[in-house]
């Protein structure tokens, strides 16, 4: 599994909102600059996370984003599987009965165990105790 820049900006984008002051609207632009991100690119990713609460936007002058809820309560799990989906290190994890060798194949059990593995690593940790570091 490898992370997209995609995925990289949305982890930078909501870090950066997490380290503002609680109600500060902020530009995507100035997001953009401070992730080195691509503004536009960067807008489609804020887009994606006001869907799932994970931001709010307004609109018109004095227009922006600001965190949606409680950096705590935000894992970067929830962040990167809202922008790169479900995390599957092999295809065959895709659905039951996606790959029809789950059965007997000797390393289908151990993608399991790798996904369950990321899975919880990307659970564990916070928006939160990201943004706390610099």
């Amino acid at each position: 599994m490898e992370l997209t820049r995609k995925g990289e900006y949305g982890i930078r984008g909501i870090v950066y909102l997490a380290r503002q002051e609680p109600g500060r609207v902020v530009l995507t632009n100035e997001i953009a600059a401070a992730t080195q991100a691509p503004p536009s690119f960067l807008a489609k990713i804020l887009q994606s996370f006001k869907k799932l609460g994970i931001v709010k936007s307004f609109r018109g002058t004095g227009g922006g984003f600001t965190i949606g809820r409680p950096a705590s309560t935000i894992s970067l799990r929830e962040v990167v599987e809202a922008v790169e989906g479900p995390i599957m290190p092999n295809r065959c994890l895709m659905a039951e009965g996606a790959c029809d060798r789950d059965g007997y194949c000797e390393m289908h059990q151990l993608w399991h165990k790798v996904q369950s593995s990321i899975l919880d690593i990307l659970e564990s940790v916070t928006i939160e105790e990201l943004a706390k570091n610099k």
